[in-house]
C-alpha cells in the first residue's frame, strides 16, 4: 500500500466539502484526471468531485483505508472501481475470484452501514489489450497478463454486478468505445495495455456523466 498517498489523503481530508461525489479505487481510478476534467466538460454539477485512487490498491488494501479513502468525505455518491490488482495477481496468494468477491462484500458492506444514504456505483473493470506491441519486455509482458485477463475480466464483471445487486446497489459499465472489433481496449487508449491515457477517460467521462 502507498502509505504516502494515505498519507496526503489524509491530510487533503481535512480541506474537503463533506456530502460531495467522490471516485476510489485502484491506479486506473487515480489515473482518472477528474479534477482538470469537471473543469472543463461542463457537466453541469453543483457538487464536487473527489479522486481518493490510490496505485497498486488491492481489496485488501482498501479494507485498512477505508477511513480516509471512503469514510472521512462523507460523499453523497461514491463510484467505486477495485479489484483489477487482484485479478492482475497482486494479492498475497495471486488472483482468486472467491478471495476477490469476499473482500468486495466486504467493502461493500462497509459501506453500506456507514454511508446509508450514500449513492454507490459498482463500476465493470476496464478491458486490457495483451496483444498489441507497447515495447515491454516478454518475460514483464507475461507476467502482467498471466491472470489479468479479458476473460478472468469478464468473468469478475458478472460476479460482481450480482454482488451489486444483492447490496442495492448500482452496477455500471462505462467502456463503451473502449475495444476493438476483437474486444481488446483500443492501443491509442492505453500506455502499456493496463492504464489509460487521458483520451480513454474522456470516453468514460462521456460514458458516466450520466450518473453523476
Amino acid at each position: 500500500m502507498n502509505h504516502l498517498k494515505l498519507n496526503e489523503y489524509r491530510m487533503l481530508n481535512q480541506h474537503v466539502k463533506k456530502g460531495q461525489i467522490l471516485f476510489v479505487g485502484s491506479s486506473l481510478m487515480e489515473g482518472f484526471p477528474i479534477y482538470e476534467m469537471q473543469l472543463t466538460s461542463n457537466l453541469g454539477l453543483d457538487r464536487v468531485i473527489y479522486n481518493r485512487g490510490i496505485g497498486g490498491t488491492t481489496t485488501s488494501d482498501l479494507l485498512q483505508s477505508m477511513d480516509i479513502c471512503i469514510f472521512d468525505l462523507e460523499p453523497s455518491k461514491l463510484f467505486i472501481n477495485i479489484g483489477s490488482n487482484d485479478i492482475g495477481g497482486s494479492g498475497e496468494n495471486g488472483y482468486s475470484k472467491d478471495a476477490l468477491l469476499m473482500n468486495y462484500d466486504n467493502i461493500l458492506n462497509q459501506i453500506k452501514s456507514r454511508l446509508p444514504l450514500c449513492e454507490v456505483f459498482v463500476m465493470a473493470y476496464y478491458p486490457i489489450n495483451a496483444e498489441a506491441d507497447f515495447g515491454l519486455d516478454p518475460s514483464e509482458k507475461q507476467s502482467m497478463f498471466a491472470t489479468r485477463t479479458n476473460a478472468n475480466i469478464l468473468e469478475a464483471n458478472e460476479a460482481i454486478e450480482q454482488l451489486a445487486k444483492q447490496h442495492g446497489f448500482s452496477f455500471i459499465n462505462v467502456n463503451e468505445g473502449l475495444t476493438d472489433d476483437t474486444g481488446n481496449l483500443k492501443p491509442e487508449f492505453t500506455v502499456e495495455g493496463i492504464h489509460l491515457w487521458p483520451n480513454a477517460y474522456r470516453v468514460i467521462l462521456n460514458n458516466l456523466s450520466r450518473y453523476l
